[in-house]
């Protein structure tokens, strides 16, 4: 199928147009909300470090996990600031994305690419710092996110596997700046979870963008509505299955599988956000659809707290 070539003359400034908003805009803050991936080994690991009397140990780690979450805030940035340079004439012909600063003209490619390094070197340095072996992990995410951007988003299937194993970074960074091991269950969770998001993601672009898709992207136009809900049909009840198995079989769970208690709250927030993505339309910034709904939002928050009550409470 042939697609008319997309010009790459740069947008014109926009008059008016604040540059430090347009710069905080270009910088997503609300996707930071992903490096919330970071915690997941601080949470699932609270009864290997919390005590009433120790308290210093626990405000110790919650500290390394925020240096760790701001850490990978400045690296995603600075990804997202290369991205939205090189992306800028294909998001203008998208309805949603052509209001990004860079694509709008609101923000100079320039001054976004210097950002993104100062961003990027901050970040590596920072996670160094702290531990090499966090830094290693920054740079594995730095360098896969870079071929995302400049060519493996643009591959069909590999496309939602980078996306996914993003987020695994994220959650095995978060277990090495705290220095806890991390049940494989939680890692294929995490996976598995990722890929239901990244499948919902293409499929609201699908929907959003129907015949022009290809114009966009060019590897939408290999998917299709009905192959992505074959996918999502195999990835969903997979990563249910997945959690459910590692709240009873993980090792460093209690051993009176209390943490089954937690499954209604994943099964909630799963069909959710189906319901969101087939009756709505929405799923294509999971991040927006996170601050939105709110049924969802209360779902999460209390998984976070009911599997913390529990690890607390029962340590056998």
């Amino acid at each position: 199928m042939q697609t008319t070539p997309i010009a790459t003359t740069s947008q014109p400034p926009v008059a008016g147009a604040n540059p430090v908003l347009a710069l905080l805009r270009a910088l997503r803050p609300r996707q930071w909300t992903k490096n919330g991936m970071v915690f997941l080994a601080l949470v699932f690991s609270v009864n290997q470090y919390w005590s009433p009397g120790n308290t210093a140990v626990a405000a110790n780690l919650l500290l390394r996990c925020l240096a760790t979450f701001a850490l990978f805030c400045m690296i995603a940035s600075a990804e997202y600031l290369v991205n939205d340079v090189r992306d800028a004439p294909q998001d203008r012909l998208h309805p949603q994305k052509r209001r990004r600063p860079i694509a709008s003209g609101a923000l100079s490619p320039v001054v976004a690419l210097v950002v993104a390094a100062v961003l990027a070197t901050a970040s590596l340095v920072g996670s160094y710092l702290m531990s090499p072996a966090l830094a290693a992990v920054v740079a594995v995410y730095a360098v896969m996110m870079g071929c995302y951007s400049f060519g493996l988003k643009r591959v069909v299937i590999l496309d939602v596997f980078v996306i996914a194993l993003g987020f695994v970074l994220r959650a095995g960074a978060g277990a090495v700046a705290i220095g806890v091991p991390v049940s494989p269950w939680l890692y294929m969770c995490t996976v598995l979870g990722a890929l239901f998001l990244a499948l919902a993601k293409r499929r609201a672009e699908l929907t959003l963008l129907q015949g022009a898709a290809g114009s966009f992207r060019s590897n939408l136009e290999e998917y299709t509505p009905a192959l992505l809900d074959q996918m999502i049909g195999v990835v969903t009840p997979s990563a249910v299955i997945a959690y459910s198995l590692y709240t009873f079989t993980a090792e460093s769970l209690p051993s009176n599988h209390a943490m089954m208690v937690t499954i209604p709250f994943v099964l909630y927030g799963v069909f959710r956000y189906l319901y969101l993505v087939h009756t709505r339309d929405l799923g294509g910034s999971p991040e927006e659809v996170l601050f939105s709904d709110r049924p969802l939002l209360g779902a999460i928050v209390l998984w976070v707290a009911v599997s913390a009550l529990v690890l607390i409470a029962y340590r056998g």
